[in-house]
């Protein structure tokens, strides 16, 4: 499986949308408020960044004034795009802890559709809560990084980027497509193999959800989906998806 391909895993979640409203709004209250929390946060760091970016460069001070500015402005941008990028993580661990009753109903759901070997139940709303948490930590530590690649002169604010969004990406993937996997008894070393074979599905599923977040709301309706489109990828990914529904 490549990019594409699990680029094609969202849409098919997205599609649950049109054949299953009232399944899919069950993921829209949980999302609604931990966004408010990240959006209330991101709102804040707008109005201090430009003196937290001063404090933190006294070293400037005694530059070129256009230099300085410059130089002062790239990092102000790079503040927000790592916030921005730890805002999408943390918005989908807390979301994923806050309200994993209700996403573990949307993949059952989703193995049901599809048939085959289903799990009896989920990972437990604790272990998930914990796992939610996990996902946060390394959004700060992929955030911390953006900033220090960031700091590289003239491409750095550009591979901080890019190399933020595959990165968190994949770490968003990962963590979506661990619940089906674990209810069924897979370790976190077996996960990692398995996944490790469709790196490039994981890579495509993980950086169009992220992509959908960066649209403002865009993560309260597709986080839904995503939970759904995990669980397709998961499935094939198992090699356990009907013919007929791996399309």
């Amino acid at each position: 499986m490549g990019f594409g391909r699990g680029a094609g895993f969202l849409l098919r979640g997205l599609r649950l949308w049109r054949e299953r409203p009232r399944l899919m709004l069950l993921g829209i209250l949980p999302a609604a408020l931990v966004a408010i929390l990240v959006l209330a946060l991101l709102v804040t760091l707008v109005f201090v960044v430009d003196d937290l970016v001063g404090w933190a460069t006294p070293f400037a001070d005694d530059w070129d004034e256009a230099v300085r500015g410059l130089f002062r402005a790239a990092l102000y941008l790079l503040v927000l795009a790592g916030a921005g990028m730890l805002a999408i993580i943390t918005f989908t661990g807390l979301t994923l802890a806050v309200g994993d009753p209700f996403y573990e109903r949307i993949w059952k759901e989703v193995e049901l559709s599809l048939g085959g070997d289903v799990p009896d139940s989920g990972v437990g709303w604790l272990r998930g809560a914990v796992d939610g948490l996990v996902l946060v930590v390394f959004g700060v530590l992929t955030a911390v990084g953006v900033f220090v690649i960031g700091l590289l002169p003239v491409i750095g604010s550009v591979v901080g980027a890019v190399l933020g969004l595959a990165v968190s990406g994949r770490l968003l993937a990962g963590e979506l497509v661990s619940r089906p996997l674990e209810a069924r008894g897979m370790d976190r070393a077996a996960r990692a193999a398995l996944m490790r074979r469709h790196r490039g599905a994981m890579l495509g599923f993980g950086v169009c959800v992220q992509a959908c977040f960066l649209v403002p709301f865009g993560g309260i309706l597709v986080m839904p989906a995503a939970v759904a489109g995990a669980t397709y990828l998961a499935r094939e990914a198992l090699g356990t998806a009907p013919h007929a529904n791996s399309s």
